[in-house]
């Protein structure tokens, strides 16, 4: 078929150099050609950048990514859709997903940051929910480095004023420090919503001769080529890419969420979709592809807030806050008050066809025609090669004679170890008055409006034993995520993954995708625990230094009465400490390595996954019958610090029997097993646990009890003031933010 392209849009005259620019391959610009049967427009061109990019496409990852679970019986939409449902049982469903803003939040990190927190609320609410939580993973550089302190700034200022102005609380979160992200952050966004499990809605546009609706802002240039970007490197002249960052308004986004809820209530929506990564070119070609229809578009319709704006910028624009809609026929005049009366831009720009085709006209000229099979199922599909590593072995010798409380205290005050309530305390994370558990326990937990009902959230990811170890890495990260879940008393019900890394194309990052992509995907079949959305960011790298890789969970579980629920402070004197699970002493890839010794070294830890579900379900089962109310999961630092962790939080001191000799004290309170968890219970209560536990072949041991003296003491060590942990402990980030110079970090 011939097809007329204005020649106006078509100009510049297409040339390799202009292919390259739009981060396409020679071969990929060939498969255009034939695609098309001839050479592409400009406006065609921007739409194959963008829907072939990697941010879009998942060229690299497509393949591995199949092969994750991604169903249960309580899973109601899996990956696919804007994001992933579960029903919470009495005809609720929670609408979750996890997505990354890294690149636009180091250029610009308010706006970056404020914009994921946006983009990723209406993925939620473009389903027909309301959001009531939101949660973060951050990842920055060294703290000495000189970009590091701003963009920790702005980051989480852009975080806080976007949830706190759409009045959703921000429960948690991740904070980190590592080189290996100095130039290039890390800005991961979690949403939840609530909706009725009968009442979802999708993003196929099925059936022919239906408006297509544009909702929402105004259509401006800021955040064009913003996938484009996404999917390549940066190098020393990053800053130059400011223009691609896109600019919020949680207000307007307010608004918008509160129109389309009410547009919900009634019948007259047949998809919608948000305008998220590519815009109007992303949402219309994948509701069209999704409903098996084609899309006709008139650009002239589209609400403007620049002139002069041509048709390739507004198909490439990322502006904030816009929908796209496919309306029932007949129903526009409805639709249409309730955004004017929500003071929100309403037009009705196109029409769904039986085409199969994308059509785009611009003052009376078609200015792309296109299957838009061609921009979906035919967008390039590939097997990149990898180079398979043995991962980091050995177990890391260590001086012994290093002082155990001292120890501790550097650990605790160290950037990765404490308190985040700088952090936090800029986050509104008890709006809406759902909030039961906020920042600094295990998992969040949010009660589902108007019931007994909770659901708890968590995200999680170790680094640095994914480097060490890709597979057992990921493993891990979702073991955490379960076992944070688990100590709260909730039931891991699904999760969100946010795989962060590298450059695919180089064989090392590949290997780092794949192994990591297994081990999530083993460690959810083992737990019960389908990934139902996520998302994909790679081409972290400035300068050919890519990041350590990241692939961030998120996790969400139902908790049956929040009123059964656990939390990690110590909350009564002659408390019983019963320690879950084995203690090996594994000090490879270690907080105290880092810390104290200074090395980046060993094996990360084993997952031993049966057992991780075994000791789970164990000490969810005593939070449910209300046995166990003081639980915390061991991660990070170990056994120690998580006994100061309790002790700070509850304000009650410990005492800690020795290890079993002098010379396994540093790896028996330190070491960083896996599947361990603490608990902390009256004498008599915690005699039954005990019994439980021998019956049940779950390893356990009791290792001390609360005292009522403020301070932590270690039969052989010595004591520690409480008041000397918390210090330690809640210095470091309001000393840094005030421009103290921090000491040094690996």
């Amino acid at each position: 078929m011939k097809v007329r392209i204005d020649v106006t849009q078509a100009s510049p005259i297409i040339t390799p150099e202009l292919v390259r620019e739009h981060g396409l391959s020679e071969a990929e610009y060939g498969r255009i050609k034939q695609l098309l049967n001839r050479e592409p427009s400009l406006v065609e061109l921007g739409i194959f950048s963008v829907m072939w990019s990697e941010h879009c496409s998942y060229k690299s990852t497509r393949i591995h990514l199949k092969k994750l679970p991604t169903k249960a019986t309580h899973v109601l939409q899996g990956p696919g859709e804007n994001a992933g449902v579960i029903d919470i049982g009495d005809g609720d469903a929670a609408i979750f997903k996890m997505e990354s803003h890294n690149h636009p939040s180091f250029i610009e990190p308010y706006q970056g940051a404020a914009t994921g927190v946006g983009g990723i609320m209406r993925d939620v609410f473009t389903m027909g929910a309301r959001p009531i939580a939101m949660m973060n993973a951050l990842r920055f550089g060294e703290p000495t480095h000189p970009k590091t302190r701003h963009l920790v700034k702005g980051v989480v200022a852009g975080i806080g004023g976007y949830g706190n102005c759409m009045g959703v609380p921000t429960v948690g979160g991740e904070v980190n420090f590592h080189r290996s992200y100095n130039g290039n952050i890390l800005v991961n966004a979690m949403c939840v919503g609530l909706a009725r499990a009968d009442n979802i809605f999708l993003s196929a546009a099925k059936g022919a001769g239906n408006p297509v609706v544009y909702i929402g802002s105004k259509t401006g240039r800021d955040g064009i080529h913003g996938a484009t970007m996404a999917s390549a490197e940066f190098d020393d002249a990053s800053d130059e890419k400011r223009p691609t960052v896109q600019v919020g308004d949680p207000f307007t986004e307010k608004l918008l969420l509160e129109a389309c809820l009410e547009l919900m209530a009634t019948d007259a929506i047949i998809a919608i979709q948000d305008m998220g990564a590519a815009g109007l070119t992303s949402s219309s070609a994948e509701m069209g592809d999704k409903g098996g229809s084609g899309i006709e578009l008139d650009l002239d319709k589209v609400p403007q807030r620049e002139e002069n704006m041509t048709a390739y910028e507004m198909m490439l624009s990322e502006s904030q806050e816009r929908m796209l809609a496919v309306l029932k026929p007949g129903r526009e005049a409805e639709a249409q008050a309730i955004f004017r009366k929500w003071e929100l831009d309403f037009a009705v720009i196109g029409i769904t066809t039986d085409t199969k085709r994308l059509v785009v006209k611009h003052k009376g000229q078609v200015v792309a025609d296109m299957p838009i099979t061609a921009l979906s199922d035919e967008a390039p599909v590939y097997d990149r090669p990898y180079a398979e590593r043995p991962p980091a072995s050995g177990n890391p010798a260590f001086d012994a004679g290093k002082p155990l409380l001292e120890s501790l205290v550097t650990i605790i005050a160290s950037p990765d170890m404490c308190s985040r309530r700088w952090v936090w305390e800029q986050y509104d994370h008890s709006v809406m008055a759902d909030t039961v558990q906020g920042p600094g326990g295990d998992a969040a937990v949010v009660r589902v409006h108007g019931s007994n009902k909770g659901l708890a959230i968590t995200t999680d990811v170790s680094p640095r034993y994914c480097f060490a170890d890709p597979y057992e890495g990921a493993k891990q990260a979702v073991a955490e995520a379960w076992r944070n879940i688990s100590a709260v008393g909730a039931k891991p019900l699904a999760v969100t993954d946010n795989l962060n890394f590298g450059n695919p194309e180089k064989p090392d990052t590949m290997y780092q995708i794949v192994a990591g992509v297994n081990g999530i995907g083993e460690a959810c079949r083992a737990l019960d625990f389908p990934v139902i959305s996520g998302n994909c960011s790679l081409y972290n790298e400035t300068n050919g230094e890519g990041i350590l890789p990241t692939p961030a969970i998120g996790a969400v579980g139902l908790m049956a009465d929040v009123h059964r629920m656990a939390a990690i402070g110590f909350r009564r004197e002659g408390d019983t400490l019963i320690l879950i699970g084995r203690n090996h002493g594994h000090l490879g890839q270690s907080i105290y390595l880092r810390e104290i010794e200074g090395r980046e070294d060993g094996a990360a830890p084993p997952v031993h996954l049966t057992e991780e579900k075994r000791h789970g379900d164990f000490v969810r089962n005593l939070i449910e019958q209300g046995t166990a109310d003081t639980v915390h999961d061991l991660s990070d630092g170990g056994l120690l610090v998580a006994v100061a962790e309790m002790a700070m939080a509850g304000g009650i001191g410990a005492e800690l029997v020795a290890a079993p000799d002098a010379t396994a004290s540093i790896p028996f309170f330190f070491g960083e097993d896996q599947g361990r968890y603490l608990i902390a219970a009256a004498a008599d209560t915690a005699r039954r646990i005990a019994d439980a536990a021998e019956k049940a072949g779950i390893p356990h041991a009791l290792i001390g009890r609360t005292i009522n003296r403020k301070l932590l003491s270690v039969a052989g060590a010595g004591e520690v003031t409480l008041e000397r942990l918390s210090t330690a402990h809640e210095n470091w980030f309001p000393d840094y933010m005030g421009g103290l110079e921090p000491p040094p970090v690996n």
